[in-house]
């Protein structure tokens, strides 16, 4: 992909579609900086840049943890002496704590608040610390990630579908506040993507009944969405910023 090389990438979170987008990366010849609470999920994500022609480094992140985002903005400026984008995609979807959120009435709130940790207050770290950096070197990208979720009104993940929501206003601040500065935000909103974690979390007769309401011949993958990342990190997107991409077979149709 054109528009991307020799940027410097730092993703805030690993997993199947960050694997997948340094792998596009890399590819295009960019640099990541991965961090997360799992160092073999980092790792493997990193690998599949490097692997792919680019470069990169791994380290252990906990994106709730205001001293973890700032060392790993600290690393991709020590080590390669810029930031040109950031990818958030963390999310607190341990089994243990998905089974603890269920609904406005019954959720412990302690579950609550460790996605607000998570997936709303880390997103918000990693931006203030990672923004300066990209004001110092004339811009960047932003992109963060959502949730089709966001838009369906489940009958339970609610602390999950809030939070997501939360990211969403989030963006367009982001967007509106430093656009002149040539930083841009977006959000990219999957839908039921078949990540091993997906596949191994969720029974069958699931899948299949998202996929009957799904417009779409199939369910997503991670390339679904790891593509759409490295082009909106990358110099074909200038014009794009604000924007949510809902990449789910058609479930939302939002305009």
């Amino acid at each position: 992909m054109e528009g991307l090389q020799g940027k410097v990438i730092v993703f805030a979170g690993a997993g199947g579609i960050a694997t997948s987008a340094a792998r596009f990366m890399g590819e295009s010849g960019a640099t990541v900086v991965i961090g997360d609470i799992s160092m073999e999920s980092a790792e493997r994500a990193k690998q599949a840049a490097t692997d792919a022609g680019g470069d990169g480094v791994a380290l252990h992140t906990d994106i709730a943890n205001e001293a973890d985002a700032v060392r790993l903005m600290d690393t991709a400026i020590s080590r390669f002496g810029r930031i040109d984008g950031l990818f958030n995609v963390a999310a607190n979807i341990a089994p243990d704590q998905v089974a603890q959120d269920t609904n406005a009435v019954d959720i412990d709130l302690s579950a609550w608040q460790r996605s607000i940790d998570i997936n709303l207050t880390g997103y918000l770290l990693t931006l203030r610390h990672a923004i300066p950096h990209m004001q110092a070197g004339g811009g960047g990208s932003i992109v963060n990630t959502m949730s089709g979720a966001v838009y369906a009104g489940m009958e339970d993940k609610v602390a999950y579908s809030v939070t997501k929501a939360g990211i969403g206003a989030l963006t367009r601040h982001v967007a509106r506040k430093y656009g002149k500065e040539r930083i841009r935000a977006n959000g990219v909103a999957p839908g039921l993507v078949l990540t091993q974690q997906t596949m191994a979390n969720l029974p069958h007769s699931f899948q299949e009944q998202i996929l009957q309401v799904t417009p779409s011949h199939r369910h997503g993958n991670s390339d679904d969405i790891g593509s759409t990342v490295a082009f909106l990190m990358s110099d074909l997107s200038e014009w794009i910023t604000g924007q949510t991409y809902c990449i789910d077979g058609g479930t939302t149709m939002r305009t």
